[in-house]
C-alpha cells in the first residue's frame, strides 16, 4: 500500500473512531449522520485546498525546468513571464518558500534578462544563510505538507516521475549553476550602457538651421559695406562732350 493509501485508511479509521464515541453518548443515529456529512464534505474541501496549494509549487518546478533545460527550443517571452507569474504566487502565498522556488525564480528572471530580479533572487540562494534547508526548523504547515509530498516523491518515484526528475534536474542546476548565474547578473548590472551616436555628438546629429550658426566665429563684427559713389554734376558732363566735339572737329 502506498503512503497515500495509508494516510486515507488513517483518516477513515479515525473518522470511524469518533462516530462510534457519539453513538456510546448516547447521540441520536440521524445527528450523527448528518453531522458526519458535513464534516466529511468539509474536511474534502480543505483537503483538497491545500493540495491545490502544494502542487502549484509542483507544478512551477515542471513548468519552469521545461524552460531551462538546455534544448534547442525556443521560448516566447509571455511563455517566461506566466511561468515567472506562477514562481511569484508561490513566494507570496508561502512565508518560508523553499530555497528551490528562489534559485528557479532567479534563473527564470536570468533566461528573461531581467537581471535586476535574478540577481536578488539567486543572492538569497546563494547568500543568504536562511536559504540553507538545515537552517529552516520552524516550518509553516505550507512547507511541512509540501516536504510532506516530497519525500512520498523520493520514495516512491512512479508516483510522479517526470515532477521528480525535474526536482532533481533544478537541484543539480542550483549546485552547479547559482553562484554563476549570480555573477552574470551583477556583471551585467555593472555595466554602463554606451551613449546612442546621437547622444554622444550633438552637435552633428542636429542640422544647422541658422544661418549665422554656419559662420566662422570671430571676435569683431564684418566691416560695413562702402557707400554708393555719388554721379558728377551735370555741367561737368556737358563741359567734356562739348571739349569732345570740338577736338573731332
Amino acid at each position: 500500500m502506498s503512503s497515500k493509501g495509508r494516510e486515507a485508511g488513517h483518516k477513515a479509521l479515525a473518522l470511524i473512531v469518533i462516530l462510534a464515541l457519539l453513538m456510546l453518548m448516547g447521540i441520536p443515529p440521524t445527528v450523527i449522520f448528518f453531522s458526519a456529512i458535513v464534516l466529511y464534505f468539509i474536511w474534502r474541501a480543505v483537503d483538497r485546498s491545500e493540495q491545490h496549494e502544494t502542487r502549484r509549487i509542483f507544478d512551477f518546478y515542471l513548468n519552469a525546468n521545461e524552460i531551462l533545460r538546455e534544448d534547442e527550443r525556443r521560448w516566447f517571452g509571455f511563455e517566461i513571464r506566466e511561468v515567472i507569474e506562477q514562481g511569484e504566487t508561490v513566494l507570496h502565498t508561502m512565508k518560508d518558500a523553499p530555497p528551490l522556488v528562489y534559485f528557479t525564480l532567479g534563473a527564470l528572471y536570468h533566461r528573461a534578462e531581467e537581471h535586476a530580479e535574478a540577481a536578488e533572487h539567486l543572492a538569497y540562494v546563494v547568500e543568504n544563510d536562511a536559504a540553507d534547508e538545515r537552517h529552516l526548523v520552524a516550518p509553516s504547515p505550507e512547507l511541512r505538507r509540501y516536504v510532506g509530498v516530497l519525500r512520498r516523491l523520493e520514495h516512491e518515484p512512479a508516483e510522479g516521475p517526470q515532477t521528480i526528475a525535474a526536482i532533481r534536474s533544478l537541484e543539480r542546476a542550483r549546485r552547479a549553476r547559482a553562484a554563476t548565474l549570480l555573477a552574470d547578473s551583477r556583471a551585467r548590472l555593472g555595466r554602463t550602457p554606451a551613449l546612442p551616436h546621437a547622444e554622444a555628438h550633438p552637435a552633428a546629429a542636429k542640422p544647422l538651421h541658422d544661418a549665422s550658426a554656419r559662420l566662422p566665429f570671430t571676435t569683431q563684427p564684418p566691416p560695413a559695406p562702402a557707400p554708393p559713389s555719388m554721379p558728377p554734376p551735370i555741367t561737368e558732363v556737358l563741359r567734356d562732350v562739348y571739349e569732345e566735339e570740338k577736338k573731332t572737329a
